[in-house]
């Protein structure tokens, strides 16, 4: 998967990532729910923010990247990033770092999420996608539950372009504790970069939407 121009440029295909029960702590492709990667075991200014904490909600390891992943962190005050939900003001914090294994430790747990591992990439052509369940998209063009030019806005004007996203459709069943709600509503969280002939840098979040 190193050239990423069908994914990325093109938008040809895409790959799918889906949740599945965690047997080990191997870092995988990922996981979903559980600690956060032990790279910021001694970062929590580097995620918290004054009064405002915040969750580990996922980690990705980077498809194109090997030696790095993606880890997403989401207030925890629902209305902080209800309210705050399209770049530049969204309250979403996106960190790519050195690939690491889940810390021991609970600093970022977030109390409603079973951890669960993410899958091996399945790469699938675009179009096909857009009528699949799946818990990541990659690539392709993002699916999207409110279709309003705004969410673009300040992204196209700063060269951003979609990267992945996560959509809670793709939840399985035990991922939820029982008597805690979605963390996006059931909806979906975009992730953007900058994608260019030196790769792709700094991933975002674009914004997030629920129906």
């Amino acid at each position: 998967m190193e050239n990423h121009t069908n994914y990325l440029v093109e938008k040809t295909d895409c790959i799918l990532y889906y949740a599945e029960p965690s047997l080990s702590n191997e870092q995988g492709t990922g996981w979903i729910g559980g600690n956060a990667p032990d790279f910021f075991d001694d970062q929590a200014d580097l995620i918290h923010e004054g009064n405002q904490k915040y969750y580990f909600y996922m980690c990705l390891v980077h498809p194109f990247k090997p030696e790095s992943m993606i880890s997403i962190f989401i207030p925890e005050d629902y209305e902080e990033y209800l309210d705050n939900n399209v770049y530049p003001k969204c309250s979403i914090k996106v960190v790519e770092h050195p690939i690491s294994k889940e810390s021991v430790k609970e600093t970022f747990t977030n109390p409603g999420l079973l951890k669960h591992a993410i899958s091996a990439g399945d790469i699938s052509n675009d179009e096909k996608s857009m009528d699949q369940s799946f818990l990541i998209k990659l690539g392709g063009n993002p699916r999207l539950i409110q279709n309003n030019d705004y969410y673009f806005t300040k992204l196209k004007e700063e060269s951003y372009s979609f990267l992945f996203q996560v959509d809670e459709d793709g939840y399985p069943d035990m991922l939820l504790r029982d008597d805690y709600s979605y963390p996006f509503g059931f909806g979906s969280l975009y992730i953007f970069a900058k994608i260019g002939a030196e790769g792709i840098q700094h991933p975002i979040a674009g914004f997030w939407q629920f129906s």
